[in-house]
């Protein structure tokens, strides 16, 4: 069965640093684009980046352009979401998903606060 198991939030102070990892596994990793989403209290759910299944392509949300980096080693079956120059905008709850065979699968997300 398709798995995704975030893990690595926490809380941080403004201008700190976090890094994100998704543990994948039930799926051939390595042929499917990977994402990020989160969702903050009382807002939408909403992307935040994007990765290609060979890693050559990304992209992100305006908000978090020049702070986050997504990356993946697909030997690992991992993605991780670089999170540099946290705001309190950041806060919370970032989870990976994929796209595998026509339908979503979700991560049980990861609390990220960021607050000083």
């Amino acid at each position: 069965q398709v798995q995704l198991v975030e893990s690595g939030g926490g809380l941080v102070q403004p201008g700190g640093s976090l890094r994100l990892s998704c543990a994948a596994s039930g799926f051939p990793f390595s042929m499917y684009s990977m994402n990020w989403y989160r969702q903050a209290p009382g807002k939408e759910r909403e992307l935040v980046a994007t990765i290609s299944s060979g890693g050559t392509d990304t992209n992100y949300a305006d908000y978090v352009k020049g702070r986050f980096t997504i990356s993946r080693d697909n030997a690992k079956n991992t993605v991780l979401l670089q999170m540099n120059n946290l705001k309190p905008d950041d806060t919370a709850v970032y989870y990976c998903k994929v796209r595998y065979l026509f339908r979503d699968y979700w991560g049980q997300g990861t609390q990220v606060t960021v607050s000083s």
